[in-house]
């Protein structure tokens, strides 16, 4: 089943209250994430299944100069939630009136008045409120004399520390997206619509699915072994470029240009989903055309055994 999301809390449907909910800004639902959502079903599994979150994430709304950094947009980060038993997800506009709320207010006004919850979880780090004034000590005491449930999680650790979003975002950033991929529990994924490119990639026998990374965070720029999700489901194998392509001139911004093994269907328009698998090789600067098809192939051919295809 998928979730339904909701960002209108002063108008929550009465299937969304009373719930028990996940709280944090869940970007990338990693494996910690996913331990506070399972928290909140195991500790009232009686309760429609939910999570709380910010859209935009207040990062993006109090430094909007800052370089795209999300893992997980809003519809991608509900599809995962939904797909480990969320059922309601509860997007709150991040904007001037939620950054001026107390965290008493945010308590008594939206999670119990709006909201009704009637269990709550969330990792140990959870602030919240205006100038995070808010901490679990806080929630705590309000849950405590409220008659809420409160299951506060430990932070999920691997050999090197908690495992954390600025952690994945680092290692996309460094390359190894087989390393974040770990602390996801999946394949890192860019999500956007097909757009237009400049058609250089049908002359050399190779089409692209061009698509912008919008908001999200750009990775080391390469060539990477990925597998594209289509809309209706179907995964294809392939290899893409990420970067400005110095040797055609280079662009003003990066973009995702996805290869498809063995596929010639039209995508203009639709959405594709596509995982970043393994990293091949850093974006450089090719002498002449020539060199560049020389190495689009080699590279073709290097994603394929990786992709064990």
């Amino acid at each position: 089943m998928s979730a339904q999301t909701h960002s209108d809390w002063r108008g929550l449907p009465e299937a969304a209250r009373g719930a028990t909910l996940a709280l944090g800004n869940l970007d990338g639902v990693h494996l910690g994430h996913l331990a506070v959502l399972a928290a909140a079903h195991q500790a009232r599994p009686d309760l429609t299944l939910g999570a709380l979150t910010f859209e935009p994430h207040p990062r993006e709304h109090f430094r909007p100069d800052d370089p795209p950094f999300r893992l997980t947009l809003l519809p991608a980060k509900a599809a995962i939630l939904g797909a480990h038993g969320a059922r309601h997800i509860i997007a709150l506009p991040f904007g001037a009136e939620l950054a001026a709320m107390s965290a008493e207010d945010f308590c008594r006004d939206v999670l119990a008045g709006a909201l009704g919850v009637r269990h709550l979880t969330c990792g140990p780090d959870f602030a919240f409120g205006h100038r995070r004034g808010g901490d679990v000590h806080l929630l705590a005491a309000f849950a405590e004399a409220n008659g809420i449930g409160l299951t506060i999680v430990p932070h999920v650790t691997d050999g090197e520390g908690t495992i954390s979003s600025t952690r994945i975002r680092r290692l996309l950033q460094d390359g190894y997206p087989e390393r974040a991929a770990a602390m996801l529990g999946r394949d890192f994924e860019i999500v956007g619509p097909v757009t237009h490119g400049d058609a250089r990639g049908r002359t050399i026998g190779f089409p692209t699915a061009n698509i912008p990374l919008g908001r999200h965070l750009e990775p080391a720029r390469g060539v990477y072994a990925v597998l594209a999700r289509l809309p209706d489901g179907r995964m294809v194998k392939g290899v893409a470029n990420l970067g400005r392509r110095p040797t055609l001139g280079g662009d003003p911004v990066s973009r995702l240009e996805a290869h498809l093994f063995d596929f010639a269907e039209d995508l203009y328009g639709q959405e594709l989903s596509v995982a970043l698998v393994h990293f091949l090789r850093e974006e450089r600067k090719f002498p002449d055309f020539p060199a560049l098809v020389a190495q689009i192939q080699a590279d073709a051919q290097e994603a394929r055994r990786l992709l064990g295809k």
